[in-house]
């Protein structure tokens, strides 16, 4: 006969060996008890997370990425390496990913913060070995493709045109942040003329409201879109923290509170995707990424944002608010859904990254309190782990989605493996998780079959009438 304990153990391993994507139902395997009648089965892994599990989850993305994005340049319709940089060639092209992503995309911005950010909090300097990779690359080869350029014009088709000339926010601002930041970690060569290039077009060139703020010509002539939280802000915010230049802190605080005025719903605490100049009173469409930009803008912003700025108690009161609302419709499997507000549209991965990420962060600097905020950091990171598979590709991302005006559209916006925007949250939330399991202000104890993170300062709890 099977001794209770060899049958936990044996449960315990059984729970412990399945894949991380696999299908549920699911029993919590913090619960010693086997025989316990009160405790249900769940779709998701529901447990506290190990710091092995997400740093074998980090592990996986990260060798994932390493192995999908290529710096070689090659002649476009041949795929034939091009060794020879001493006379450009009008076919001249970076060798694109697998997976179809481009290394100066602003999503690859986010990438490189989050592979700083595991390598900060597990001390494995592989992590940023791609970040010094890719930067290098750029370097190394923008002469050869500004000379293409000016030999054969070819503007949007040149590989290397967000860096000879950007347009848009999206082709500077992540980016730029990006680089900022490995520079203060010494992390590859000097970027100075990218980081200079990127940060002039967010600071002087993109086109704005005349009250300041950051906006699109599209999809109307004037419109605002929370996106442009974080394709703008992060970029204002580390060049004030590189320069020590007030106005660029100055800029970023304005545009997270202007950008508010208009986008934010108080009374549900979520942002609308964007705003019309031509239709200001429209319907609100309150997709999920969106607010994902918004909350991990102002997170990056307070970061570095001196705490004697004027502007810092206003932007921590709005992340506040919106970490609030957005974890108030957290599903019950810790994702979120792609319409905040609609659970009947699919449950969305990118989304739910950025949300995990900010709320441990948050509890982490002591901006929100770990009471009720730490355990749903960890139950996003438990939906959120489902979703990264044995290769280390993160599924379930919606792909990149326009600013749209009606609910059939942002329902059927399809997810894909090749979705970048998922990778980068994934890496910055499995690191702070990772900080938030060591946090060593906070006990977290397993009672009553769920989880609760104590502030060590809050007091002793008692179960002993239970």
């Amino acid at each position: 006969m099977t001794s209770p304990t060899a049958l936990i153990a044996a449960v315990a391993a059984a729970l412990l060996a399945l894949p991380a994507h696999a299908d549920g139902p699911y029993r919590n395997p913090d619960n010693k008890s086997v025989y316990d009648a009160g405790e249900g089965t769940y779709p998701v892994l529901y447990k506290k997370p190990t710091v092995a599990e997400i740093t074998a989850s980090l592990d996986r993305i990260r060798g994932y990425m390493e192995a999908t994005t290529p710096t070689k340049v090659i002649h476009k319709d041949s795929g034939v390496q091009i060794t020879d940089f001493s006379k450009p060639v009008a076919d001249a092209v970076v060798e694109p990913s697998s997976a179809e992503w481009g290394i100066q995309v602003y999503e690859m911005g986010v990438v490189h913060a989050g592979l700083m950010k595991a390598a900060a909090v597990t001390g494995d300097k592989q992590y940023t070995a791609m970040t010094a990779r890719h930067f290098q690359f750029i370097a190394d080869k923008y002469p050869y493709f500004k000379a293409q350029e000016q030999q054969f014009k070819l503007k949007r088709a040149n590989s290397f045109a967000r860096m000879l000339e950007p347009r848009s926010l999206d082709d500077a601002g992540s980016m730029c942040a990006a680089m900022v930041r490995a520079r203060f970690a010494k992390i590859g060569p000097d970027m100075s003329q990218f980081i200079e290039t990127c940060s002039n077009w967010v600071y002087k060139k993109q086109f704005r409201l005349p009250d300041g703020t950051l906006a699109r010509e599209r999809p109307q002539a004037v419109s605002l879109w929370a996106d442009d939280l974080y394709m703008g802000v992060p970029a204002l915010a580390e060049m004030g923290h590189l320069t020590g230049k007030r106005e660029y802190y100055d800029d970023a605080v304005k545009n997270v509170l202007q950008m508010t005025q208009y986008l934010f719903n108080p009374q549900l605490g979520l942002y609308t995707h964007g705003w019309n100049a031509n239709n200001p009173d429209a319907p609100r469409f309150y997709w999920a990424r969106a607010n994902g930009w918004a909350v991990l803008t102002m997170s990056d912003l307070l970061d570095v944002l001196p705490k004697d700025h004027p502007g810092y108690p206003k932007v921590l009161a709005q992340l506040r608010l919106s970490l609030r609302g957005i974890a108030e419709l957290q599903s019950g499997t810790g994702l979120w859904h792609q319409m905040l507000d609609r659970n009947d549209s699919y449950l969305e991965t990118s989304a739910s990254a950025m949300f995990t990420y900010v709320i441990a962060h948050a509890v982490n600097e002591g901006w929100i309190s770990a009471a009720t905020y730490g355990s749903i950091a960890q139950a996003g990171w438990v939906g959120l782990s489902g979703r990264i598979n044995a290769r280390g590709q993160v599924e379930g991302t919606c792909v990149g989605t326009t600013f749209a005006s009606d609910q059939i559209y942002y329902y059927n916006r399809p997810t894909s493996v090749d979705a970048l925007h998922g990778y980068g949250p994934a890496l910055l939330a499995g690191a702070e998780m990772i900080k938030l399991l060591n946090n060593p202000k906070i006990d977290i104890q397993v009672k009553l079959r769920t989880y609760h993170y104590v502030p060590k300062d809050a007091g002793a709890t008692n179960y002993s009438h239970e």
